[in-house]
């Protein structure tokens, strides 16, 4: 599957792998193709990537890659490819780079002009978005909140602003205090809660965030949880400002410009204001 062009060059290639985020019958063919025959595997967590490698037959040599010292070990890989190796990505569960330290692999590997193919397969994201029963066309992925209440806060409220439905991914030990957030942040709005996911006890609780939070605490709650929160009605300050900002724009000045001249005289949030921007 390997593309001999670019070998022909003498570098290898970087291949972003998805796997199963629980049930192992996800893995694609490709995916399991890629880590057979990769020259190496860089893992997220090689005691717990292990254990799949194991269950599909598979002897590929492995290396860590994650936060902690995703910069020596981004040194060792690109120089591996730039030697003709082929290298296969994967994280813990799901697609690498959202919510890992995967991107800065890829940025480094596009900054040498080092090839980059994903192959894609199974995400937490999707598998909740399809099972949601809400329409989307349009959402906001957040990935993991910051761990001190006052950061989480403020960004919720930031998003809220924003009127779109939004995608939060959290950890078990830290999902009832996040819950009680968008409940004092987003009142009312539905949302859908998606915890272990594809395996045995698959699970998706529907309701307030109150109510969700409720139905939590009668049982523990174990591994990463994924949260679809309804969309409401964007900031009514934010709404108004469409037409400065469609007048700014028209003068010529950037989407960052834009949402710092506004921020100040409005006292908007910043961030609010440039998707506000991008989006038109």
């Amino acid at each position: 599957m390997f593309s001999e062009d670019y070998m022909s060059e003498g570098k290898g290639t970087l291949y972003i792998v998805a796997t199963p985020i629980g049930n192992l019958g996800d893995i694609t063919r490709r995916a399991e193709e890629a880590l057979r025959e990769a020259d190496l595997v860089a893992a997220e967590d090689t005691r717990h990537s292990r254990k799949l490698m194991s269950a599909l037959g598979i002897n590929t040599e492995m290396i860590s890659y994650r936060e902690h010292n995703r910069k020596d070990a981004a040194k060792n890989i690109t120089a591996r490819i730039e030697q003709g190796k082929n290298v296969a990505l994967i994280t813990d569960a799901g697609t690498p780079g959202v919510s890992d330290p995967g991107h800065y692999l890829v940025e480094q590997c596009v900054e040498k002009s080092i090839p980059v193919i994903p192959i894609p397969g199974p995400s937490a994201v999707t598998a909740l978005l399809s099972a949601s029963g809400m329409e989307l066309t349009r959402f906001l992925f957040q990935g993991f909140l910051p761990p001190k209440a006052t950061a989480r806060k403020e960004i919720l409220e930031q998003l809220a602003a924003s009127g779109f439905p939004l995608v939060i991914y959290e950890s078990p030990n830290r999902i009832l205090a996040t819950l009680t957030a968008i409940a004092g942040i987003m009142g009312e709005r539905r949302l859908v809660l998606g915890r272990e996911m594809t395996k045995l006890h698959e699970e998706y609780i529907r309701g307030t965030a109150l109510e969700v939070a409720q139905r939590l605490e009668e049982g523990k709650v174990k591994g990463e949880v994924t949260i679809l929160v309804e969309g409401g009605e964007p900031s009514k300050r934010a709404v108004d400002l469409i037409p400065a900002i469609k007048r700014l724009r028209a003068e010529g000045l950037s989407a960052s410009k834009v949402a710092a001249i506004l921020a100040h005289i409005t006292g908007e949030e910043r961030s609010v204001i440039y998707k506000m921007v991008m989006e038109e």
